[in-house]
Formats: C-alpha cells, sequence, structure tokens
C-alpha cells in the first residue's frame, strides 16, 4: 500500500514528533504556574489524524485553518470534524516540535548548527533517501525555495524566482523527479572559510557524495560550473555537463563572436568548452560530450542550429525543477506557521513525492493524486486501528474544600431533577442558560442552575 512505502522514511520519525511535542507542551505548561488543567499527551494515531488532515487539505485550500471544520454551506465538509475536533487540531499544531530546546548550544560558537531544530529529521530523511532507491544514470543539481516571509536568519531573497522570500534548498535530481540528496542553505559557512573553495564548489561536492564511483552524469547551471569543479568530480568517476560564466577562473580569454550561428571550441584533455551565439552569447562547459566543429551553423531560415551540447543540457537540467513542481501540487502552504513547521511540511511532501516515485518504479500505476488520498485513507485506518484516543476532562478541576464531609452530606439529602416551567435560579437569577440547565431542588421546590449553583446554594444555607 501506499502507506507501506510512506513509512520506510517516515518510522522513525513519527516516533520523534510525538516525543518531541508532548516534551515541549509539558515544558509550556511548566513555565505557566495558574494556566489551564493540562491536555492529554498526543498519542501516534493522533499524529496520524493530524497529518492525514494535513495531506487532505492540500487538496482543498481555503483562506483560514478555522474553515475546514465550519458548519456554513459553503465550507461545510464532515471529514475534518469527523477525524478530529478543531481545537485538538489547533493543539498539535501550536505544539509541533522537532528536537528538545534544552539542546541548543551557544550561537557563538563555531560549531552552531542553525538548522538544530530540525537537523535529526533532515539527516533521517537524507539517508532513507539513499537506502531505498538506485537514481538514473542522469542527474540534475539546482536550487529551490520554500517560501517563507517570516523572521528567520538564513532566509534569502531572490528577485528572479517566482517565490522571492524564503529558504533556499540545494537538491540532486534524477530523471523521475526523485530527490536523492539535499542540503539547506543557511548562510556564509564559517568552517570553510579560509578554504581555497569556493562555496559553490563545496555545495556540489557534498551533494555528490552519494553517487561517487558508479558513472552518474550530473547536470548544473552557471551558479555552480567551474573548471576546478569539473575537474574534481571527474575523478570520482562523475562526468558533468553546464552553462558557465565567461569570468569563471579557468576558462580561456579568447572567447568573443558577434554573428549568429557561430560557435566557437575550446579544448583541454577531456573538457570542453564552447561559446554559442544565439540571440546572446551561450557558454557551455563538458567532458561528457564530444568536442562540436568550429564555424556557423545556420538552417535555410537563418535560424542558429543548436549544438547536440545545449540540446542535452535543456534535455536534463530542469529535473530539480519538475520535482519541485510535483511536490508542491498538493502543498498545503500557510503564511502564518514557524519557520521549523513549514520546512517541516515542505519535508512531507517530499517524502510522499519520494515514496510514490518508488512505488511506481516497482510496477505500481498509481497518479500523484491517487497516491495522496490513498495515503490518507491508510493513514485513518491505522489511527483506528490503534489505541482509543484521550478524552479530555470536562469543565474545571475541582477545588478542594475545607470541610468534604460537611457537604458530602448535604449533598446527599438535596436531589436536582428536570423541570419544565420557567424558573429563575435562586443564585445567579437567570433561566438556567447561562450556568446549566434549568432545574428545581426535590427537597426545597426552588428554582436553581444545576451545574454550580445547586451546590453553591445548599453548602451557604448549611453554613449559615
Amino acid at each position: 500500500t501506499p502507506f507501506c512505502v510512506f513509512m520506510l522514511y517516515f518510522a522513525e520519525i513519527i516516533h520523534l514528533l510525538v516525543e518531541e511535542t508532548n516534551r515541549y507542551y509539558h515544558q509550556h505548561v511548566d513555565r505557566r504556574q495558574d494556566g489551564p488543567s493540562p491536555r492529554p499527551d498526543v498519542t501516534e494515531s493522533e499524529m496520524f489524524l493530524f497529518l492525514g488532515i494535513i495531506i487532505q487539505m492540500g487538496h482543498d485550500i481555503r483562506d483560514r485553518l478555522t474553515d475546514y471544520w465550519s458548519t456554513a454551506e459553503q465550507f461545510a465538509t464532515p471529514f475534518y470534524s469527523k477525524t478530529m475536533k478543531r481545537d485538538r487540531f489547533l493543539h498539535i499544531l501550536r505544539f509541533l516540535h522537532f528536537a528538545d530546546n534544552r539542546t541548543e548550544i551557544d550561537r557563538n560558537d563555531d560549531s552552531y548548527d542553525r538548522l538544530w531544530k530540525i537537523r535529526t529529521i533532515f539527516d533521517t530523511l537524507n539517508d532513507a533517501f539513499e537506502k531505498y532507491y538506485n537514481p538514473s544514470e542522469h542527474l540534475a543539481i539546482d536550487e529551490i525555495i520554500v517560501k517563507y516571509k517570516g523572521r528567520v536568519i538564513f532566509k534569502q531573497y531572490i528577485p528572479k524566482k517566482h517565490k522571492r522570500f524564503g529558504i533556499k534548498i540545494f537538491k540532486i535530481c534524477d530523471a523521475a523527479g526523485y530527490t536523492y540528496d539535499m542540503k539547506v542553505y543557511l548562510g556564509k559557512d564559517r568552517t570553510r572559510a579560509d578554504r581555497d573553495v569556493t562555496a559553490t564548489h563545496a555545495t556540489v561536492r557534498d551533494l555528490c557524495r552519494r553517487i561517487e564511483g558508479v558513472g552518474h552524469k550530473l547536470y548544473m547551471d552557471n551558479f555552480f560550473s567551474s573548471p576546478d569543479l569539473f575537474d574534481e568530480l571527474m575523478t570520482k568517476n562523475i562526468t558533468c555537463c553546464g552553462t558557465v560564466r565567461p569570468n569563471r577562473k579557468g576558462l580561456p580569454d579568447d572567447f568573443r563572436r558577434r554573428q549568429k550561428g557561430d560557435i566557437r571550441v575550446r579544448v583541454r584533455q577531456n573538457m570542453t568548452a564552447l561559446v554559442w551565439k544565439d540571440k546572446r552569447d551561450v557558454y557551455m562547459l563538458t567532458n561528457m560530450h564530444s568536442p562540436p566543429a568550429e564555424g556557423s551553423f545556420c538552417d535555410e531560415h537563418g535560424n542558429a542550429i543548436k549544438p547536440a551540447v545545449v540540446a542535452d543540457y535543456n534535455k536534463h537540467m530542469g529535473y530539480v525543477d519538475e520535482a519541485d513542481r510535483m511536490a508542491n501540487s498538493y502543498g498545503i502552504c500557510r503564511r502564518t506557521w514557524k519557520w521549523t513547521n513549514k520546512l517541516f511540511f515542505h519535508l512531507l511532501d517530499l517524502m510522499i513525492l519520494n515514496s510514490h516515485i518508488l512505488l511506481k518504479s516497482c510496477g505500481a500505476n498509481w497518479t500523484h493524486r491517487d497516491f495522496h488520498l490513498a495515503l490518507v485513507r491508510n493513514m485513518l485506518e491505522l489511527a483506528g486501528r490503534g489505541p482509543p484516543r484521550p478524552q479530555r476532562p470536562r469543565g474545571r478541576t475541582p477545588a478542594v474544600r475545607s470541610e468534604p464531609s460537611r457537604i458530602g452530606e448535604v449533598t446527599t439529602q438535596h436531589w436536582p431533577t428536570s423541570s419544565t416551567s420557567k424558573l429563575r435560579c435562586r443564585v445567579c437569577s437567570s433561566r438556567g442558560k447561562r450556568r446549566g440547565v434549568r432545574t428545581k431542588c426535590e427537597k426545597c421546590d426552588i428554582g436553581l442552575c444545576i451545574s454550580g449553583c445547586f451546590r453553591e446554594f445548599h453548602t451557604k444555607a448549611t453554613f449559615r
């Protein structure tokens, strides 16, 4: 089932979510001296119900979270109210946590990790993504943005992106859209500030540590490409192709042509650098293709003929963008969530997408939408077979009185009975709607509210 494949990635994470969510809530209650009565702990069954609702919300986007539980005719959907009460859902969402706050280290320390609140989940997923899947021959490295406009120190602003504000993640994906490895950009790395390699060089090297020595073909854009990086990856049996910036260190200086369709090529051992003139100059660097012929190549209409290197690059470079589009096709996005929640729900979308791709690689014929809906049903079935959901005690915790025997003796002599007449309460002067059900005393035959006024009146009368 989709749930069985999904649990390959999620089995270790569900225990962490339940444990840290309950720990965070108890820490919150301990800080408040006069808060409300504690709520019951979150169970694994409740957490699966919570995640099932989150996944289902991606197919039914609404303006506010409370609209999903609304009884208005425009919004009424019994699924959400039958699955979990609204207040319980909001309680889990508020206290959803991924690490113990007491384990934070000093922020001025060189080893401080800005992703420490969600680092355990992030590393667990990266290991699981590698463990259960063999990627295809052609791979692509690129960056995506998880949209977020809140406050976090490593938030990025990229004006040319569709999602301009957010958390930047570097990913390596294959032709099916499977995310094989990823890394969050956390700002300048203090440990690599004095090294000779650039930040992009180190990023690509870290992302390629799981595919060394197999013979993969890697595609990247001019943000990452450089001759030094291609040479290093070639020693690890990884061939590369990508666009490159003309001012990169190690590129030839005589790459200037003005006529449309011109191709200029320079070769150094197994690496080829070329510039092709279309509407503008296109600079390419590759060590997996044969060098093309130099000259001017146009068709009968005067259009520049595209070299095979450029055509191959256009074919394989879009894997990361395609994976991001599929992951966000049924994702739920809320602008008020904390950055840890926003990043976790993006990782949840990635888990579902990778589970879908893994199941399809085994021969199953599931669409992405049907996989989502089947996964929600499986989660609800599992939660129904689990232990019963804890019930919150109704009302406030009864206070301890000084003379419990006297009160107990009084309440055993007077019993409330229902009444259809419009009696006013002797204590609060209401007709039973403000403090409880309208009733009367069986012995005294006076109007009282059953919730609190009945006990209060007879107790005071006794002490008089």
